[in-house]
């Protein structure tokens, strides 16, 4: 700011030309014209600057200024006015400690432009004196506001939560299901074996045999660990095979087992070894003892993809709420990306394809994985919401231009932003979604995530088929 040394003094009279300080009355006005001062800035210079701490209140008394914010290091133009009595710079300043007393945005001259500076210092609290009701509504607008923001935040967090959680839920039970149903079903295959050995090893079949028949119990546990994947039409034909070969042994019950042995592998050479280890008298006992081995090998092998589906998806919990993990941290974004995709699967229509297009070699980077979690899931929610059940979802990461940032593209093939829509949606409380659908805190909450918490961007472009949301990370932490 520049020192009153370097202004003048204004008269009570022109002072109330400014529609500002029009309804003071003189006791008011002199007061306003005894500590201010009018300065002239030349066109390019900042009155006053984002960040530093908030000196001055400043009202503009000619020329043109804009306000502008700082974006990851460019300066982003949000007003510009010519328009006497305009203000900015320390406007909270009758808030006094109870609020960080710094400029919230940046003041430029476009032309050369004067304005009046009032000491916030005095200028606060003499404002309290004079207008007490009004100081306490604006006071309670403001923390009232905050509040209120925070509150529909934490609840907006909430809903996400146990949406996430009932999806989660219903992925786990299918997993679940299938484990509890394959091990009721091996229990009686289980029983059902014991039994067939007791038949067949009840004195019948001498050592040598029963030790032949061991091997190929063996050989048949190898199979179904590995056996073929065949089309529909390829398993009907090898069950025909293996029907025709056990009615001709006059194998009772031939075509119940034969979906069972082509299932595990099994095949006519495989057979023929078996009737010569055991006899004919005996190869229907022995091939329905093969059958229960083969069939308790592939329950134990549903139960093993039903545990390890269950402990994937108990990973990428904890890999998206990071509840084991310190807030900030070295992550690589992939990781977060995947476990969100995990924990949303239940959301995303059958009729939407994902689409990741992944760049594995970029660097890890510094970040609250947690937070960016709830990026992730806010604008993949709001892409498949924007499709409507069908539709292309598409995750794209890389470097970006500058090589100084991750970029993260989530893009959907859903009808677009409208125009007149874009500029505000990043807006609080702003949504299109019908009345209780959204709480228009998503993307805000996002934007404050990733620009004011990790000093990176988030970019919209929307037309109607593409709309892509990028959002930049820097690679390296902030000072």
């Amino acid at each position: 700011m520049t020192t009153p040394a370097a202004g003048r003094r204004l008269a009570p009279a022109d002072l109330r030309k400014l529609f500002l300080f029009e309804q003071l009355d003189d006791t008011q006005l002199d007061w306003l014209a005894e500590r201010g001062w009018a300065v002239t800035h030349p066109a390019g210079h900042a009155v006053y600057t984002e960040g530093e701490p908030a000196t001055c209140f400043v009202v503009l008394l000619s020329g043109t200024i804009s306000l502008s914010r700082n974006v990851r290091g460019d300066d982003v133009e949000f007003s510009r006015t010519d328009q006497a009595g305009a203000y900015g710079g320390a406007t909270q300043a009758y808030l006094g400690d109870q609020v960080p007393q710094l400029y919230n945005n940046t003041m430029h001259a476009i032309t050369d432009a004067e304005v009046y500076e009032l000491p916030a210092a005095e200028f606060g609290p003499t404002i309290r004196q004079w207008f007490p009701m009004a100081m306490h509504l604006l006071e309670g607008l403001f923390f009232g506001m905050r509040s209120s923001n925070d509150a529909v935040a934490e609840r907006e967090r909430l809903l996400a939560l146990g949406s996430l959680s009932a999806g989660l839920t219903h992925e786990l039970n299918n997993p679940a299901a299938a484990a509890v149903r394959a091990t009721a079903i091996l229990r009686d295959k289980v029983a059902g074996m014991r039994h067939k050995l007791a038949m067949i090893a009840d004195g019948r079949i001498d050592g040598e045999k029963l030790a032949g028949l061991v091997e190929l119990q063996e050989l048949a546990v190898k199979k179904a660990a590995n056996a073929p994947k065949r089309t529909a039409l390829e398993t009907s034909d090898a069950e025909d095979t293996i029907g025709d070969w056990l009615d001709e042994h006059d194998v009772a019950g031939a075509w119940d087992l034969a979906p069972t042995l082509v299932a595990g592998g099994v095949d006519v050479p495989w057979l023929q070894d078996l009737a010569d280890a055991t006899g004919e008298a005996d190869l229907e006992a022995a091939t329905r003892w093969m059958a229960y081995t083969i069939e308790t090998e592939l329950l134990m092998g549903e139960i093993d993809d039903a545990v390890a589906r269950i402990s994937g998806l108990v990973n990428a919990a904890k890999q998206y709420s990071q509840l084991d993990r310190g807030p900030f941290q070295v992550i690589d974004v992939h990781d977060l990306l995947d476990a969100t995709l995990i924990m949303l699967n239940a959301k995303i229509p059958r009729g939407i394809s994902v689409v990741t297009n992944y760049d594995r070699d970029l660097p890890p980077i510094p970040a609250y994985a947690a937070e960016l979690n709830q990026v992730w899931t806010n604008l993949i929610d709001n892409a498949v919401s924007a499709m409507h059940g069908k539709g292309t979802l598409t995750i794209t990461t890389g470097l970006d231009s500058t090589g100084d940032c991750v970029s993260i593209e989530i893009a959907d093939t859903g009808p677009g932003i409208p125009p007149d829509v874009r500029p505000r949606i990043f807006e609080p409380f702003f949504t299109t979604k019908p009345v209780g659908e959204g709480t228009g805190l998503g993307l805000d909450i996002s934007y404050r995530i990733v620009v004011k918490k990790h000093h990176g961007d988030i970019r919209v472009s929307s037309e109607p088929g593409d709309t892509r949301f990028t959002v930049l990370l820097p690679l390296r932490e902030a000072a």
